[in-house]
């Protein structure tokens, strides 16, 4: 028999999820300074001091809904669950998905160069972030060249960091230039000169 204290938790956890739904939604329409906690806290259905009952601050909501958008992305594309090439090409399809979110993509371009700033409340965040997605790639590109499917001249750690390097510098041109920067063609066209197999 589930308890009302069992309940209670349930029912917090929904109310969670549910305002970093609507606020991950909010911050990708207008970006994350237009959005206001009381919208958030109006689109979810509470009251602005229910809302910060779950997130103390709209730093902390933000943080958050940066974590739930990597888990979401992660789970999505199986970036974790795959291995070699695998990995690659889901992270082309996650660049091509993308297009369909540019507020998401312009907060997380603006973020990750304002958290270079090691006071920045999401420096800590971005700096775990590229650690994970560096070490991913270069156990990708490692893998393909195990399977003979890497040009021999390649080295595994150099491309990762140049693929994430692109991969970022990529959004930031597509942001300027919506119809003219294709990201997922540019990332297919660069890997295709380092590997032996389509990816």
């Amino acid at each position: 028999m589930t308890s009302q204290i069992e309940r209670g938790y349930a029912k917090g956890r929904a109310r969670r999820q549910q305002i970093l739904d609507e606020a991950m939604a909010l911050f990708g329409d207008v970006g994350y300074r237009a959005a206001s906690l009381r919208e958030i806290a109006a689109r979810a259905g509470i009251s602005h001091p229910g809302l910060l009952h779950h997130f103390t601050s709209k730093e902390s909501l933000l943080l958050a809904v940066l974590e739930r958008r990597d888990e979401t992305d992660s789970a999505q594309f199986d970036l974790t669950g795959s291995s070699g090439t695998e990995v690659l090409r889901h992270m082309l399809d996650l660049a091509d998905y993308n297009t369909t979110r540019p507020g998401i993509v312009e907060l997380s371009c603006v973020l990750a160069a304002e958290a270079t700033s090691p006071d920045h409340p999401a420096h800590e965040f971005f700096t775990d972030r590229y650690e994970r997605a560096v070490r991913l790639c270069i156990e990708a590109f490692e893998q393909a060249k195990q399977a003979g499917q890497l040009n021999s001249d390649v080295d595994p750690e150099h491309a990762a960091r140049s693929f994430i390097a692109l991969m970022d510098g990529l959004q930031v041109q597509w942001l300027l230039d919506r119809e003219g920067v294709d990201m997922a063609g540019t990332l297919r066209q660069h890997l295709a000169r380092q590997f032996t197999v389509d990816l």
